[in-house]
């Protein structure tokens, strides 16, 4: 209570730093829920005037003031009782101000009693557009967060697009690229979250514009508007409205054009990723089928010799083999991805370390199968595959495991792992001298990373319904007891003391 006391007293008669400073610390050392009690009679009019007439330290030590006050308001309150303030600030100077200022309104927005506070104050919500062409980045993504909340309602799209702030954005875009990239960015946001959200950005005609600019002239325009496009189509209504106006077929055919682009190398890799997460969250075989030039670039890339290419190629066949049907699309390839299987054996490595944790994390999302999915077709063919890797594969991950480069080590285990609950992995496993004392030595992991992974490992093996029967009960039992003895478990030693010894 006589914290309380301290804080009250100090935002009544604060005026200098060493004062400021006390509250400061007074304000941080109250626990929240104590502050909540007294935050609604508090007076903060001294701070908001500090606020206003300092620079420099005054303004931070008002700022962190305000936002663990504020924070501890309800925001109905914050919108009624600091409406001017709110106002005010946004035209202050200092960026810290600003983005104080707009997260409570990202707040009061996402409260069902206090959204109607900013939507009816349109010069505020015009003041928070022209924070997104701003110079500082971190005060836009503020205000580009802040207007995607907006936009959660039905109230709050027709607030953006069916008055003059629709105007205010679009000036707002023509200040440069730059911004223009901003306001794509947040109309992908907000069409990202229903096919309602969606219809009221493509009736603004921003959509268009940026499915325009996808095919224009400007190299590093195509590339950021290939991630804005990419990140329309993780949604279903996005995909099935990017299907209707031939945006797909538009990518595919810029696969195709990129042969003969000498400057393809810098938008290529965004079409790619495109595809890749098309497959994913839609039909792999679909997909695949449909735009055969997608699955036909990816090996290109993949058996090529660029390193960018290669490393873009890697991560797109461990999206698709990431599930049963991606992982057959590819088995259908026959011998062209048994020989790239060969190929990421020798860059998981000798690559440079960045390209072999890639192919490390691609080649776990390869041969991962649920238990669920152990066919025998299936495993025959996850078989097959780390046979490609390697003559000796197992060999060739156990190596990389002991390396003394803990995101290998970790990459290498992580294969271990996904093949563990597989009858044929934990046959060559059982079959391979020391392994088995090598997956239960916690003396080789030298990080809590490691630790976790290694303990992964041995998990799976214990979870699998086949591991006592080919491991054998002895074998298998030193695994349960490394389960329950957990990932940080260290053996006691026990010391004599020898009277008269030094």
């Amino acid at each position: 209570m006589a914290a309380v006391v301290v804080v009250e007293e100090l935002l009544l008669t604060a005026s200098g730093l060493e004062e400021l400073r006390a509250l400061k610390t007074a304000v941080l050392a109250l626990p929240l829920s104590s502050l909540r009690e007294t935050a609604p009679v508090l007076s903060l009019a001294r701070i908001f005037s500090l606020l206003n007439d300092g620079d420099g330290e005054q303004v931070a030590l008002c700022v962190t003031i305000l936002e663990r006050v504020l924070q501890a308001l309800e925001p109905v309150h914050v919108a009624r009782k600091f409406r001017d303030e709110l106002q005010r600030g946004l035209f202050h100077p200092d960026d810290a101000v600003k983005i104080l200022t707009i997260s409570q309104v990202g707040r009061i927005v996402e409260n069902s009693e206090a959204v109607t506070e900013i939507l009816n104050n349109l010069e505020l919500l015009k003041q928070i557009i022209l924070c997104v062409g701003g110079e500082k980045i971190s005060v836009a993504k503020e205000a580009i967060e802040a207007l995607a909340k907006i936009a959660q309602t039905r109230a709050g799209l027709d607030s953006l697009f069916l008055s003059n702030l629709l105007i205010d954005l679009k000036n707002v875009m023509a200040i440069s690229d730059i911004v223009r990239y901003r306001v794509y960015e947040l109309i992908v946001k907000i069409s990202s979250v229903s096919a309602e959200s969606l219809d009221y950005c493509t009736n603004s005609g921003l959509v268009l514009q940026l499915i325009d600019e996808l095919t224009g002239d400007d190299i590093l325009v195509r590339v950021t508007c290939t991630e804005m496009v990419t990140a329309l189509a993780c949604t279903q209504h996005g995909r099935q409205y990017l299907a209707q106006q031939g945006v797909i077929d538009k990518i595919s055919n810029m696969i195709i054009g990129a042969d003969s682009d000498p400057f393809s190398c810098f938008y290529l890799p965004g079409l790619v990723k495109f595809f890749g997460n098309l497959a994913i969250v839609d039909s792999p075989q679909e997909i695949c089928e449909q735009y055969p030039v997608f699955i036909n670039k990816v090996f290109e890339m993949a058996e090529g010799q660029d390193i960018t290419m290669i490393g873009v190629a890697v991560d797109t066949l461990g999206i698709l083999g990431s599930n049963v049907e991606g992982k057959q699309v590819l088995h259908k390839t026959a011998s062209r991805f048994q020989n790239l299987c060969k190929k990421l054996g020798q860059l998981a490595m000798s690559a440079p370390t960045e390209l072999r944790l890639r192919c490390l994390d691609s080649i776990s999302s390869l041969l991962y199968l649920p238990p669920d999915q152990h066919t025998e077709d299936l495993l025959v063919m996850t078989e097959s595959w780390f046979a490609s890797l390697s003559t000796q594969p197992l060999d060739l991950f156990k190596n990389i495991s002991t390396q003394p480069f803990p995101d290998l080590h970790c990459g290498a285990l992580k294969v271990f792992t996904a093949i563990a609950n597989q009858p044929w992995a934990q046959r060559l496993m059982i079959d391979s001298p020391g392994f088995v004392e090598y997956i239960v030595d916690r003396t080789v992991d030298p990080d809590k990373s490691s630790k976790d992974a290694k303990f992964e490992l041995v998990k799976a093996l214990v979870n699998s319904k086949s591991i006592a029967e080919i491991f054998g009960n002895q074998h298998y039992l030193r695994l349960r007891a490394y389960v329950r003895e957990g990932p940080y478990f260290v053996k006691a030693i026990s010391t004599v003391a020898v009277e008269g010894a030094e």
